[in-house]
């Protein structure tokens, strides 16, 4: 979800993600809603678990929501296809409808 998780309560995770140009963050789970926003501009790849690959481009303050019901999960990776480090911002709830993953 991050390369660094900044803040933890009862109700939320906030995670820091910064990846550099090349770079490659791991194929990971989200089962929680969450949101993330961007925090620079930049180009980046990702391969999904039901075999689509997209590509997108980021400006600064974009963000997107997602939910998740009973069950329900993503799957991918992130690749930094860009020239500049790409950072993000992202808050889980962990209040949603499946169970929190280990944060580890």
């Amino acid at each position: 979800v991050g390369t660094q998780l900044l803040s933890e309560s009862e109700r939320v995770r906030v995670w820091h993600l910064a990846i550099k140009p090349g770079e490659r963050l791991p194929v990971h789970r989200h089962v929680l809603d969450y949101f993330w926003t961007a925090l620079t501009p930049g180009k980046a790849r990702s391969h999904y678990h039901d075999g689509r690959t997209v590509e997108a481009e980021y400006r600064p303050g974009e963000t997107q929501h997602y939910r998740f019901g009973p069950g329900k999960f993503m799957m991918h990776d992130l690749e930094n296809i860009g020239d500049t480090v790409l950072a993000f911002t992202t808050v889980e709830f962990l209040d949603s409808s499946n169970p929190p993953l280990p944060v580890g």
